[in-house]
Protein backbone atom coordinates (compact mmCIF):
# COMPACT_ATOMS: atom_id res chain seq x y z
CA UNK A 1 0.00 0.00 0.00
CA UNK A 2 1.41 3.35 -1.06
CA UNK A 3 1.57 6.14 1.47
CA UNK A 4 1.32 9.83 0.73
CA UNK A 5 4.71 11.54 0.76
CA UNK A 6 5.47 13.75 3.73
CA UNK A 7 5.38 17.41 2.61
CA UNK A 8 8.36 19.64 3.12
CA UNK A 9 8.12 21.37 6.48
CA UNK A 10 7.65 24.82 4.94
CA UNK A 11 4.77 23.45 2.81
CA UNK A 12 3.08 21.72 5.73
CA UNK A 13 0.13 23.99 6.66
CA UNK A 14 -0.75 21.74 9.57
CA UNK A 15 2.66 22.49 11.07
CA UNK A 16 2.77 26.18 10.11
CA UNK A 17 -0.48 26.86 11.99
CA UNK A 18 0.82 25.39 15.25
CA UNK A 19 2.32 27.23 18.21
CA UNK A 20 5.67 25.55 17.45
CA UNK A 21 5.82 27.45 14.13
CA UNK A 22 4.95 30.84 15.65
CA UNK A 23 8.53 32.19 15.18
CA UNK A 24 8.27 31.40 11.46
CA UNK A 25 4.96 33.26 11.16
CA UNK A 26 6.40 36.27 13.03
CA UNK A 27 9.45 36.32 10.77
CA UNK A 28 7.20 36.12 7.70
CA UNK A 29 5.39 39.28 8.83
CA UNK A 30 8.79 40.99 8.88
CA UNK A 31 10.36 39.62 5.69
CA UNK A 32 7.37 39.69 3.33
CA UNK A 33 6.53 43.40 3.87
CA UNK A 34 10.25 44.26 3.73
CA UNK A 35 10.52 42.62 0.32
CA UNK A 36 7.50 44.44 -1.06
CA UNK A 37 8.63 47.82 0.25
CA UNK A 38 12.05 47.26 -1.33
CA UNK A 39 10.57 46.25 -4.70
CA UNK A 40 8.24 49.28 -4.63
CA UNK A 41 11.18 51.59 -3.90
CA UNK A 42 9.57 52.96 -0.76
CA UNK A 43 12.08 54.58 1.54
CA UNK A 44 9.93 56.21 4.20
CA UNK A 45 6.39 57.14 5.22
CA UNK A 46 4.19 59.67 6.96
CA UNK A 47 1.71 57.79 9.13
CA UNK A 48 -1.89 58.90 9.71
CA UNK A 49 -3.62 57.68 12.87
CA UNK A 50 -7.21 58.40 13.91
CA UNK A 51 -10.64 56.96 14.54
CA UNK A 52 -12.09 54.26 12.31
CA UNK A 53 -15.56 55.61 13.17
CA UNK A 54 -15.32 58.95 11.34
CA UNK A 55 -17.32 59.10 8.10
CA UNK A 56 -16.96 61.40 5.13
CA UNK A 57 -19.09 64.53 5.22
CA UNK A 58 -21.26 63.18 2.40
CA UNK A 59 -21.99 59.92 4.23
CA UNK A 60 -22.61 61.66 7.56
CA UNK A 61 -25.03 64.16 6.02
CA UNK A 62 -26.89 61.36 4.21
CA UNK A 63 -27.26 59.44 7.47
CA UNK A 64 -28.60 62.55 9.21
CA UNK A 65 -31.10 63.14 6.39
CA UNK A 66 -32.36 59.53 6.59
CA UNK A 67 -32.76 59.88 10.34
CA UNK A 68 -34.62 63.17 10.00
CA UNK A 69 -36.99 61.62 7.47
CA UNK A 70 -37.64 58.76 9.89
CA UNK A 71 -39.02 61.06 12.60
CA UNK A 72 -42.26 59.72 14.01
CA UNK A 73 -41.35 56.10 13.30
CA UNK A 74 -39.14 55.76 16.40
CA UNK A 75 -39.64 56.26 20.11
CA UNK A 76 -39.13 59.88 21.12
CA UNK A 77 -36.23 59.23 23.52
CA UNK A 78 -34.46 56.89 21.11
CA UNK A 79 -34.91 59.34 18.26
CA UNK A 80 -33.56 62.26 20.28
CA UNK A 81 -30.43 60.32 21.25
CA UNK A 82 -29.89 59.06 17.70
CA UNK A 83 -30.35 62.57 16.31
CA UNK A 84 -27.75 63.94 18.71
CA UNK A 85 -25.24 61.25 17.68
CA UNK A 86 -25.92 61.81 13.99
CA UNK A 87 -25.43 65.58 14.25
CA UNK A 88 -22.17 64.96 16.11
CA UNK A 89 -21.11 62.60 13.31
CA UNK A 90 -21.61 65.40 10.78
CA UNK A 91 -19.50 67.71 12.94
CA UNK A 92 -16.85 65.00 13.32
CA UNK A 93 -16.73 64.39 9.56
CA UNK A 94 -14.61 67.54 9.19
CA UNK A 95 -11.64 65.49 10.39
CA UNK A 96 -12.19 62.94 7.60
CA UNK A 97 -12.17 65.76 5.06
CA UNK A 98 -9.14 67.41 6.67
CA UNK A 99 -7.17 64.13 6.66
CA UNK A 100 -8.12 63.62 3.04
CA UNK A 101 -6.94 67.12 2.09
CA UNK A 102 -3.69 66.84 4.06
CA UNK A 103 -2.84 63.48 2.47
CA UNK A 104 -3.54 65.02 -0.94
CA UNK A 105 -1.21 67.97 -0.26
CA UNK A 106 1.54 65.73 1.10
CA UNK A 107 1.31 63.29 -1.82
CA UNK A 108 1.38 66.03 -4.45
CA UNK A 109 4.54 67.40 -2.86
CA UNK A 110 6.23 64.03 -2.36
CA UNK A 111 5.75 63.15 -6.02
CA UNK A 112 7.97 66.10 -7.00
CA UNK A 113 10.90 64.63 -5.05
CA UNK A 114 13.26 61.70 -5.69
CA UNK A 115 11.95 59.67 -8.64
CA UNK A 116 13.96 56.55 -7.86
CA UNK A 117 12.91 56.21 -4.23
CA UNK A 118 9.36 56.91 -3.09
CA UNK A 119 9.62 59.49 -0.33
CA UNK A 120 7.19 60.27 2.50
CA UNK A 121 4.43 57.94 1.32
CA UNK A 122 1.10 58.20 3.13
CA UNK A 123 0.60 55.20 5.39
CA UNK A 124 -2.48 54.23 7.41
CA UNK A 125 -3.92 51.25 9.20
CA UNK A 126 -5.74 50.42 5.99
CA UNK A 127 -9.25 50.46 7.44
CA UNK A 128 -12.18 52.90 7.45
CA UNK A 129 -12.51 56.39 8.94
CA UNK A 130 -9.36 58.51 9.13
CA UNK A 131 -7.41 55.63 7.61
CA UNK A 132 -9.63 55.63 4.54
CA UNK A 133 -9.45 59.43 4.32
CA UNK A 134 -5.64 59.35 4.27
CA UNK A 135 -5.46 56.66 1.59
CA UNK A 136 -8.19 58.41 -0.38
CA UNK A 137 -6.39 61.75 -0.37
CA UNK A 138 -3.21 60.13 -1.68
CA UNK A 139 -5.18 58.24 -4.33
CA UNK A 140 -6.94 61.41 -5.50
CA UNK A 141 -3.55 63.14 -5.80
CA UNK A 142 -2.42 60.37 -8.14
CA UNK A 143 0.11 58.87 -5.73
CA UNK A 144 0.67 55.66 -3.83
CA UNK A 145 -0.32 54.91 -0.26
CA UNK A 146 0.10 52.05 2.17
CA UNK A 147 -2.41 50.16 4.31
CA UNK A 148 -1.13 48.10 7.24
CA UNK A 149 -4.31 46.24 8.12
CA UNK A 150 -4.73 44.01 11.16
CA UNK A 151 -6.62 40.75 10.67
CA UNK A 152 -9.44 40.61 13.23
CA UNK A 153 -12.45 38.28 13.61
CA UNK A 154 -14.69 41.38 13.31
CA UNK A 155 -14.38 45.12 12.62
CA UNK A 156 -12.26 46.50 9.84
CA UNK A 157 -11.31 45.31 6.40
CA UNK A 158 -9.04 47.15 3.97
CA UNK A 159 -10.41 50.29 2.33
CA UNK A 160 -10.50 50.55 -1.47
CA UNK A 161 -8.05 53.43 -1.72
CA UNK A 162 -4.92 51.54 -0.63
CA UNK A 163 -2.55 51.18 -3.59
CA UNK A 164 -2.33 47.83 -5.33
CA UNK A 165 0.55 45.82 -3.91
CA UNK A 166 0.78 47.98 -0.78
CA UNK A 167 -2.05 46.40 1.21
CA UNK A 168 -0.59 44.32 4.05
CA UNK A 169 -2.40 41.96 6.39
CA UNK A 170 -0.98 41.31 9.86
CA UNK A 171 -1.90 38.81 12.54
CA UNK A 172 0.55 40.14 15.13
CA UNK A 173 -0.07 43.65 16.43
CA UNK A 174 3.58 44.13 17.36
CA UNK A 175 4.81 43.37 13.83
CA UNK A 176 2.31 45.87 12.44
CA UNK A 177 3.54 48.42 14.99
CA UNK A 178 7.12 47.72 13.90
CA UNK A 179 6.35 48.65 10.30
CA UNK A 180 4.46 51.76 11.38
CA UNK A 181 7.46 52.94 13.41
CA UNK A 182 10.38 51.75 11.30
CA UNK A 183 9.56 53.60 8.08
CA UNK A 184 7.88 56.68 9.58
CA UNK A 185 9.53 60.09 9.42
CA UNK A 186 6.42 61.81 10.79
CA UNK A 187 3.04 60.98 12.29
CA UNK A 188 -0.24 62.86 12.18
CA UNK A 189 -2.63 62.04 15.03
CA UNK A 190 -6.25 62.83 14.21
CA UNK A 191 -9.08 62.51 16.76
CA UNK A 192 -9.58 58.92 17.79
CA UNK A 193 -10.09 56.49 20.64
CA UNK A 194 -8.05 53.97 22.61
CA UNK A 195 -6.23 52.60 19.56
CA UNK A 196 -5.17 56.06 18.43
CA UNK A 197 -3.98 56.97 21.92
CA UNK A 198 -2.09 53.69 22.18
CA UNK A 199 -0.19 54.33 18.95
CA UNK A 200 0.54 57.95 19.82
CA UNK A 201 1.87 57.36 23.33
CA UNK A 202 3.95 54.39 22.25
CA UNK A 203 5.72 56.54 19.65
CA UNK A 204 6.08 59.44 22.10
CA UNK A 205 7.67 57.09 24.63
CA UNK A 206 10.19 55.85 22.06
CA UNK A 207 11.03 59.45 21.14
CA UNK A 208 11.21 60.60 24.78
CA UNK A 209 13.61 57.80 25.71
CA UNK A 210 15.69 58.39 22.56
CA UNK A 211 15.07 54.89 21.26
CA UNK A 212 14.37 56.08 17.72
CA UNK A 213 17.33 56.42 15.36
CA UNK A 214 15.74 59.36 13.51
CA UNK A 215 14.15 62.73 14.08
CA UNK A 216 10.41 62.14 14.17
CA UNK A 217 7.67 64.78 14.04
CA UNK A 218 4.35 64.06 15.76
CA UNK A 219 1.52 66.37 14.69
CA UNK A 220 -1.51 66.42 16.99
CA UNK A 221 -4.41 67.49 14.79
CA UNK A 222 -7.61 69.04 16.13
CA UNK A 223 -7.17 71.11 19.30
CA UNK A 224 -10.92 71.35 19.86
CA UNK A 225 -11.05 67.58 20.32
CA UNK A 226 -7.73 66.87 22.02
CA UNK A 227 -8.00 69.72 24.54
CA UNK A 228 -11.10 68.00 25.92
CA UNK A 229 -9.42 64.59 26.03
CA UNK A 230 -6.19 65.37 27.90
CA UNK A 231 -3.90 68.12 29.14
CA UNK A 232 -0.30 67.02 28.85
CA UNK A 233 0.90 70.13 30.70
CA UNK A 234 -0.43 68.52 33.86
CA UNK A 235 2.12 65.72 33.48
CA UNK A 236 4.93 68.28 33.40
CA UNK A 237 3.51 70.24 36.34
CA UNK A 238 3.47 67.09 38.48
CA UNK A 239 6.95 66.10 37.31
CA UNK A 240 5.85 62.97 35.45
CA UNK A 241 7.58 64.25 32.31
CA UNK A 242 10.10 67.00 31.62
CA UNK A 243 8.93 70.33 30.27
CA UNK A 244 10.93 69.73 27.09
CA UNK A 245 8.95 66.53 26.44
CA UNK A 246 5.95 68.68 25.58
CA UNK A 247 7.94 69.76 22.52
CA UNK A 248 7.63 66.26 21.09
CA UNK A 249 4.15 67.22 19.90
CA UNK A 250 3.30 69.85 17.29
CA UNK A 251 -0.25 71.21 17.09
CA UNK A 252 -2.24 71.87 13.91
CA UNK A 253 -5.87 72.71 13.20
CA UNK A 254 -5.92 73.08 9.42
CA UNK A 255 -4.52 70.93 6.60
CA UNK A 256 -2.41 73.88 5.42
CA UNK A 257 -0.80 74.31 8.85
CA UNK A 258 -0.16 70.58 9.24
CA UNK A 259 1.35 70.35 5.75
CA UNK A 260 3.60 73.34 6.40
CA UNK A 261 4.93 71.70 9.59
CA UNK A 262 5.45 68.36 7.82
CA UNK A 263 7.19 69.95 4.84
CA UNK A 264 9.49 71.99 7.10
CA UNK A 265 10.43 68.98 9.23
CA UNK A 266 10.91 66.53 6.36
CA UNK A 267 12.97 69.01 4.33
CA UNK A 268 15.21 69.95 7.25
CA UNK A 269 15.83 66.51 8.75
CA UNK A 270 15.31 63.93 6.00
CA UNK A 271 15.68 65.34 2.51
CA UNK A 272 19.42 64.74 2.39
CA UNK A 273 19.14 61.06 3.25
CA UNK A 274 19.66 58.39 0.64
CA UNK A 275 17.85 55.09 0.59
CA UNK A 276 19.75 52.19 2.19
CA UNK A 277 21.26 49.64 -0.21
CA UNK A 278 18.79 46.85 -1.11
CA UNK A 279 20.80 44.14 0.62
CA UNK A 280 20.82 45.94 3.98
CA UNK A 281 18.20 44.53 6.32
CA UNK A 282 16.71 46.76 9.02
CA UNK A 283 17.28 45.52 12.53
CA UNK A 284 14.20 43.92 14.05
CA UNK A 285 14.58 46.39 16.90
CA UNK A 286 13.33 49.89 16.12
CA UNK A 287 15.76 51.18 18.69
CA UNK A 288 19.40 52.16 18.45
CA UNK A 289 20.43 49.25 20.63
Amino acid sequence: MMTMPQPLAYHDRGFLDTSDARPIRILAEYLEPRRRFRLAGIQDTVVFFGSARVNSRKMAERALLRLTNAKGRRKADDYKAALKRSRKAVEWSRYYEDARELAHLLTEWSMTLDEEHKRFIVCSGGGPGIMEAANRGAYEAGGKSIGLNIRLPFEQGPNRYVSKGLHFEFHYFFMRKFWFAYLAKALVIFPGGFGTLDEMFEILTLAQTQKLSKKLLVVLYGSEYWDQVFNLKTLAEWGAINERDLGLLCRADTPAKAFAELQKHLTKHHMGQQAPPPQKMPDLAVTRG
